[in-house]
């Protein structure tokens, strides 16, 4: 089993197969436009500009697991992240992370690469996977890891 063998929802509530990101480097976060972190989406928006053309996608998943920062609609999510942030990068419907109705890629994603000192559950919003081209997790950033400070590790991976 690998990251390719997930199916997620869109924000539009379509379903797409995560091999639809074979050979791309990836980094997906768990969002929220109510956070103290909401301006990573700035963030974000730049690396995925700046390398998309290298195979690069940032992939967003509204999560509302942490203290109501996420309540809106996929819609009005949606929205949001356009008006405010610009974001062109690819935005899944809303999700549980943690938790019985946590979807699987998160449970995947988990097993791969643990929290600090072990944990597997995800402790807040902004928490950020790196997934090399071959659908290997190669590493995970808590929320206080600005984009910009994974932006090194990306480039190693083209």
């Amino acid at each position: 089993m690998d990251i390719y063998d997930f199916n997620v929802k869109d924000i539009d509530g379509e379903e797409i197969s995560m091999s639809k990101y074979k050979d791309k480097v990836l980094l997906i976060v768990n969002v929220a436009s109510k956070c103290g972190f909401t301006g990573q989406y700035e963030g974000l928006e730049e690396l995925y500009e700046k390398y998309k053309d290298n195979n690069f996608m940032v992939l967003g998943f509204p999560s509302n697991q942490f203290s109501n920062q996420e309540p809106g609609t996929n819609e009005e999510i949606k929205q949001f992240c356009s008006l405010t942030y610009q974001v062109k990068f690819d935005m899944f419907s809303k999700v549980d992370v943690n938790g019985e109705n946590e979807i699987p890629l998160y449970t995947y994603l988990k097993k791969e690469a643990s929290g600090i000192f072990g944990t597997n559950d995800i402790k807040w919003n902004f928490t950020k996977f790196l997934v090399d081209k071959n659908g290997k997790v190669i590493n995970r950033y808590g929320s206080i890891t600005k984009p910009q400070e994974i932006e090194d590790d990306i480039k190693k991976l083209f």
